[in-house]
């Protein structure tokens, strides 16, 4: 199978109410092309999972600014000042999860599990509408798995297998996406040719990656 296809290939499988999860940390290792494109074409309604909102001019943020997004999934909105704004003026809905807690939500969501329980928030907003279960004499919050119908990733390096090597923090919340969503998409930074990654330097392999964009340089 052929996996590599063009941008706007890449940007018609999202459409409006899609739920996508974006890779990256403060747009590191974020698919910042795939994110430009989204926003030229105006698809609106998207619910993102992510790790933070960027910032206002750079990857996730331009969503944001654009209001296409009525719904963000993230441990950290504070760089951006606009996702505070819309938050707090009712423009888009916002859910805060602790920043362990939304990679493991993550990673259950990917393997199949029912949740997890972790300590994290007890006695805080965060456990509000929550089931509570004590094991051991221990309280914990059960966090249930998150999935997504689309991933927009980011890789250094992918081979035309889809096998994805992640350069140094570029890798944080990509491999996790991957396994997470019905259809991924990785944005390749470097396009090689099967066999020029060394196995033991593959992070996500390309089992889980559907299709790849070539970033334009």
């Amino acid at each position: 199978m052929n996996k590599l296809i063009t941008l706007e290939e890449a940007v018609s499988k999202i459409k409006d109410g899609t739920t996508i999860m974006v890779g990256g940390f403060l747009a590191t290792g974020s698919p910042c092309q795939i994110i430009d494109a989204l926003v030229e074409k105006g698809v609106k309604d998207l619910t993102i999972i992510c790790n933070d909102t960027s910032f206002i001019d750079r990857g996730v943020g331009k969503l944001v600014v654009n209001k296409q997004v009525k719904k963000v999934i993230a441990s950290h909105i504070g760089t951006n000042a606009e996702t505070g704004r819309q938050m707090n003026a009712g423009e888009m809905e916002v859910e805060l999860v602790p920043q362990g807690t939304l990679a493991e939500r993550i990673r259950s969501g990917g393997a199949g599990l029912g949740g997890i329980l972790t300590p994290t928030g007890i006695g805080t907003i965060v456990e509000d509408g929550k089931e509570k279960i004590t094991v051991d004499d221990k309280e914990y919050i059960l966090e249930k798995p998150l999935k997504a119908d689309i991933a927009i990733i980011f890789g250094s390096k992918v081979d035309k297998k889809g096998n994805v090597y992640y350069n140094y923090s570029t890798r944080n919340f990509n491999p996790l996406m991957a396994t997470a969503t019905d259809i991924v998409i990785v944005e390749a930074e470097n396009l090689v040719e099967i066999g020029e990654i060394n196995p033991n330097d593959v992070m996500t392999p390309g089992i889980f990656i559907d299709y790849i964009v070539k970033e334009d340089k």
